[in-house]
């Protein structure tokens, strides 16, 4: 995938949960050797003097956890989503919260952290969670398609940034394939085609990280529900915006909103480069 310039952009509230967005996004321009820009979304001028405050705890914060890294801070007018989305134009990853509380009603909640998600024009990593683990692998889910190939991409530079171990799944459903269950003989070979398809869809980015030790998985069952299952423990999950795959129509946006609902780690939703749904 293409890399961009420019310091790592989160997006803050004033909430905790945007804290901790705000500290992982310090961590992550860290390990870049990048900048950290975080920006506070307030539409309402009534509010601007804790908007001010709750920019400067978080900039005061980050600056302190990474001295090392160039953390500038701002407040900006508008609507959340809009605003965010338009610094994602030129941003290499956009950094929210799951969810915000503050003293901004709008800012960071559940449907402007998703929101983001889904329009961002830069890969977009939502933190879930108390306290995101400083331990586990990246997971990352495949399906074959561009939009995979993209997320699989960022995954591998994330484990090596990460020093982790990276668990590639790519999941498969009998009804996506017949309206019976499978014998199990035909269910052994399909399982073996989504084993090729993993190690297929990875043979390139393991010659390009030779360090990252990888796990490939090919699974029956839902793709939410085994993603989130495999990431418990996980420091990041990874998926693409939307993929088509070859089993089942894999990785939909229904994929992508299910695991950033479910997860209960950071979840990176990356779009395909082109643009492609």
């Amino acid at each position: 995938m293409t890399s961009r310039a420019g310091p790592v952009v989160a997006g803050v509230d004033g909430s905790d949960p945007a804290l901790r967005a705000a500290s992982w996004a310090a961590a992550e321009a860290d390990r870049r050797g990048t900048g950290l820009h975080l920006v506070l979304v307030n539409d309402d001028p009534v509010r601007a003097e804790f908007a001010e405050q709750a920019v400067r705890k978080a900039e005061s914060r980050c600056t302190s956890a990474f001295p090392h890294v160039a953390v500038t801070a701002e407040v900006v007018s508008g609507h959340p989503v809009d605003e965010l989305l338009r610094l994602s134009g030129t941003a290499p990853l956009l950094v929210v919260g799951a969810r915000g509380l503050g003293g901004f009603t709008e800012a960071l909640l559940g449907g402007v952290s998703t929101g983001v998600a889904a329009h961002a024009s830069c890969p977009v990593v939502v933190v879930r969670g108390d306290v995101p683990t400083t331990v586990g692998p990246v997971v990352v889910g495949v399906d074959g398609s561009d939009g995979s190939r993209e997320a699989l991409g960022f995954a591998f530079a994330a484990a090596e940034r990460l020093r982790a171990e990276l668990v590639v799944m790519q999941t498969w459903r009998e009804e996506g394939l017949l309206s019976v269950p499978l014998p199990p003989e035909d269910r052994e070979r399909v399982e073996r085609a989504v084993e090729r398809s993993v190690s297929e869809q990875t043979a390139d980015f393991r010659a390009e990280h030779p360090d990252v030790r990888t796990r490939e998985v090919a699974q029956r069952g839902h793709p939410v529900a085994s993603l989130t299952d495999a990431a418990r423990d996980a420091r990041l999950l990874v998926v693409g915006h939307r993929g088509r795959g070859g089993f089942g129509g894999l990785f939909l946006g229904s994929v992508a909103v299910g695991v950033l609902h479910h997860a209960r780690c950071p979840v990176a939703v990356v779009r395909n480069a082109r643009g492609a749904s």
